[in-house]
């Protein structure tokens, strides 16, 4: 039980000072006069001021509360290397004895899981959350067991006692770790990206590490081994193979006595792109569509087009000297002979063979093809002529023959059942809705696929696969219909952009693909296909454990399947003859960036509490009391700080001065002061 004096003044305080000092001047004033009754007029005056300040006692019945001691136990998965999990267990449960069997002392012991999405070690959010729980007036510690490798610790947080970091580990361990200090996203397919690698160890490092052995894989192809320099950035230029993504995989083996392996590998996910397509347009002559192309192809910043229109063939006699022309001269010989390699993309537009293009250019063409070029034949009359381009050694690499007909009537162009799955023709917008077009070249398709139909369901767009290369007829010349708007228009850029992009090969329109898209440590699995159905997916872990995996239908020729990979690292999928590889998760996670126990990420938050840091390896602290502002650690000791927290359980307040005794003790004063002065 506790007594408290309490004032609730019948006056406010200003008016009852100027009222004492009123008294005071009456009580001054009677001295100065020489009255023998001023001292007992201001014993009068005391107590009637003294009754207006209101004076009570308050009594409190308190039962005092325990303090309370959270201990946080670290159990992320850096926590899981070497013994340092069981000397975190042991010296935990022999501090939770040690508070448990204080008098006056409650403990709240929690654990610090790994951080969702690699977030890392977050112990200061921890206890943050224990904090919330809690009554702050009633905390007189924070003890952490941890390696120190803490993730959120500049996270503002107001800690009311003393914090201590006991730290787990051995000051003899070391590690060895692989950094990629940059990583760009995309890079142009067959020049030199530089990237930049640092091997670096840390902690205790052994004598004669010097040299370190780095690996590197791309898209999981058997590794090349170089030895390079421990704790110097390395330079690396790397070209990227192909178009889409690219993976590769940089890992140190394993050394003798380091922690762990976990960071000894580095994946990079890089996509290759083109750097300019150069596509070469001829246009064998002008016609209503003949800009359509060109159109198209200008529309693209990352296209370099040379177009050519032949407006003057040789057999032409209109004797016009040479020397007064002003057209521009075919550079047959250049474009088809010495530079022909240089194009992704070379396009036939209502060309017949006029004698501009020998044999030998055009036996070089189909030469390209097969070689890995593209060559795509908008065919209009000419090519069911006696000049067609099939009548030349381009017709060997030519999926279709035509029949020497020419469909003059209107049609609708369909996308074929086979079409439908085919990435250039699939989903193609407002499908089936779309303007006629009012002529096709008969042809029959000998090679490859009828991606669209016309006349009669005879085929229209045929695309094809020569070896390396690849060719695609478009048995029409009325494409430009749809681009004019005639009986609505159609998607005629669309179907126009994806037919040019799947002949340059880009991996978002290949027809037999296997793909793969990664979310934290889920994947989903794509397979494109022209097949109605495809066997299961085969899934090899990076420990070397395969799993089967059944693909659902999700759309025409494409199926999908969705797996949560274990681990993380690099996964191979194998889906029929179509491979892929995909990488999970960062190579090394947050918690395993840096693995050397410390106090260093923790030293300012525990000095501002005036805790300590103490290594568990060098045995478990004692634990003492100390008074709050006072140093709480020291040599095989740490403090928590006695909070003296209670409750009030009853509340009685009783006034000092009833009226009836101030009446009194007031008017008794007075008497007497009257009375000694009337006496002299």
């Amino acid at each position: 039980m506790t007594g408290t004096v309490l004032f609730d003044p019948l006056l406010p305080w200003p008016i009852l000072a100027v009222v004492t000092a009123l008294a005071m001047a009456g009580v001054v004033l009677a001295l100065i006069r020489g009255l023998n009754g001023w001292a007992l007029r201001g014993m009068a005056a005391l107590v009637v001021l003294a009754a207006l300040a209101g004076p009570s006692l308050q009594q409190e019945d308190r039962a005092p509360l325990t303090d309370i001691v959270i201990l946080a136990e670290d159990q992320s998965a850096s926590q899981r290397l070497n013994d340092r999990s069981d000397q975190t267990t042991s010296a935990a449960d022999t501090i939770a004895a040690a508070l448990t069997a204080r008098e006056n002392t409650e403990l709240r012991r929690i654990t610090v899981p790994d951080g969702e999405e690699d977030a890392g070690t977050r112990l200061m959010n921890t206890l943050s959350d224990a904090l919330a729980e809690e009554p702050r007036a009633r905390i007189a510690g924070l003890i952490a067991l941890s390696d120190g490798r803490v993730h959120d610790a500049d996270l503002p947080l107001d800690l009311p006692a003393p914090l201590h970091l006991l730290l787990s580990g051995r000051e003899t361990d070391w590690d060895r770790r692989l950094l990629v200090k940059n990583a760009p996203a995309f890079a142009i397919i067959g020049e030199p990206v530089t990237l930049t690698l640092r091997i670096e160890d840390m902690g205790a490092v052994p004598a004669g590490t010097g040299l370190a052995p780095l690996d590197i894989s791309v898209d999981g192809a058997p590794p090349q081994r170089f030895n390079v320099e421990v704790g110097e950035d390395i330079e690396l230029p790397l070209s990227l193979p192909h178009g889409g993504r690219n993976v590769i995989q940089f890992t140190v083996p394993e050394a003798d006595g380091e922690l762990t392996d976990r960071n000894n590998t580095a994946l990079i996910q890089m996509n290759g792109v083109r750097d300019r397509l150069r596509v070469l347009l001829v246009s064998g002559e002008p016609h209503a569509g003949g800009r359509t192309w060109r159109n198209l192809l200008k529309s693209d910043s990352s296209v370099d087009l040379v177009h050519f229109t032949i407006l003057r063939p040789p057999e032409k006699q209109d004797g016009v000297p040479v020397g007064e022309l002003s057209l521009i001269a075919f550079p047959t010989r250049e474009l088809f002979l010495e530079k022909i390699d240089d194009f992704d993309l070379i396009i036939f537009d209502r060309y017949k063979r006029r004698g501009i293009l020998p044999a030998l250019y055009l036996d070089n063409v189909a030469r390209y093809i097969r070689d890995g070029g593209a060559v795509l034949v908008a065919a209009g009359p000419d090519f069911a002529s006696a000049d067609s381009l099939y009548r030349s050694p381009l017709g060997s690499v030519m999926p279709a023959q035509p029949s020497a007909r020419v469909l003059e009537e209107a049609y609708r162009p369909t996308v074929s059942e086979l079409g439908q799955k085919h990435p250039v023709t699939t989903g193609l917008p407002e499908a089936g809705d779309w303007g006629r077009w009012l002529r096709q070249i008969e042809v029959d398709a000998q090679a490859g696929n009828v991606v669209m139909e016309g006349v009669d369901g005879r085929p229209l767009l045929i695309l094809d696969r020569v070896e390396e290369g690849r060719v695609a007829l478009l048995a029409s010349d009325h494409a430009w219909l749809w681009n004019r708007g005639y009986e609505g228009g159609g998607p005629q850029l669309e179907l126009l952009r994806r037919l040019a992009h799947w002949m340059m090969k880009e991996p978002e329109l290949e027809e037999e693909a296997l793909t793969a898209t990664a979310t934290g440590q889920s994947m989903r699995i794509e397979r494109r296909t022209l097949s109605d159905t495809v066997p299961p997916v085969v899934i090899t872990d990076p420990s070397g454990n395969v799993v089967e995996l059944e693909m659902t239908e999700a759309g025409p020729g494409r199926f999908e399947a969705l797996h949560e990979g274990p681990e993380i690292g690099l996964y191979r999928l194998q889906n029929g003859d179509a491979e892929t590889v995909i990488g999970l998760g960062p190579a090394a996670p947050k918690e395993f960036e840096a693995t050397i126990a410390t106090g260093d990420v923790l030293a300012q938050r525990v000095e501002s509490t005036r805790g300590g840091v103490l290594r568990l390896e060098e045995g478990t602290p004692r634990i003492r009391t100390v008074r709050e502002g006072r140093p709480a650690a020291g040599r095989g000791w740490i403090g928590i700080t006695p909070r003296g927290a209670y409750e009030t359980q009853d509340v009685r307040q009783m006034g000092l001065l009833p009226p009836w005794l101030v009446l009194l003790l007031a008017s008794g004063f007075i008497i007497g002061a009257w009375l000694r002065e009337g006496r002299r």
